[in-house]
């Protein structure tokens, strides 16, 4: 498997789920939806406003480092948003546009087109001047997708936190289309 073939479809499918869970935070909290872009697990912790925004950083940052191009300001501007999200965090539909704008990024991505960078030198320097030096592979392995994971399951637990009934069939919708016929739990056999 390829570093292409590893990380992009999984970004796409789980920012589609982080869209299927703003749709039911709506549906079930409509009149209350956006001020659940306030709530956070601890208050140490950046809100859920804030998890969106990085979740759709983090997978778009992926592609342009291990394409060995720069960041672009308007990315970094959705990592500031992120981190000031706490004064201004927006609505569920600035949620929304922000990872729908990652997903059609995302598909934009040509095969193949992250894989040359999997030997890449990649420097990540961080607020507060943590800094590492890695390869591609390394980045993708050790940091961008463990990042990325770690706002999407944080949103998740937010939202759970909060009251949005949501489950694990929440979490990996995308496994039903692996589903082996007649083994939906509550199913009945077919009538003929």
């Amino acid at each position: 498997m390829t570093i292409t073939d590893l990380l992009i479809p999984t970004y796409r499918q789980m920012l589609r789920m982080l869209t299927g869970l703003l749709d039911k935070a709506e549906r079930q909290a409509s009149e209350t939806a956006d001020d659940l872009l306030s709530a956070r697990l601890r208050s140490d912790m950046l809100p859920l406003s804030a998890q969106f925004r990085f979740a759709a950083f983090q997978a778009q940052e992926a592609v342009y480092r291990l394409r060995g191009e720069p960041v672009p300001a308007s990315l970094h501007a959705v990592a500031t948003e992120g981190r000031n999200a706490g004064d201004a965090p927006g609505s569920i539909a600035d949620a929304r546009a922000c990872v729908e704008q990652a997903i059609t990024f995302l598909d934009a991505v040509t095969p193949g087109a992250l894989d040359a960078g999997a030997q890449l030198p990649i420097a990540l320097e961080l607020p507060g001047g943590l800094a590492f030096d890695m390869t591609g592979e390394q980045y993708a392995r050790d940091w961008a997708l463990p990042q990325f994971y770690f706002h999407v399951v944080t949103a998740y637990a937010i939202l759970r936190s909060q009251g949005v009934e949501i489950g694990k069939a929440d979490y990996v919708p995308h496994m039903f289309a692996y589903l082996r016929p007649g083994t939906m739990p509550g199913k009945t056999g077919s009538s003929t």
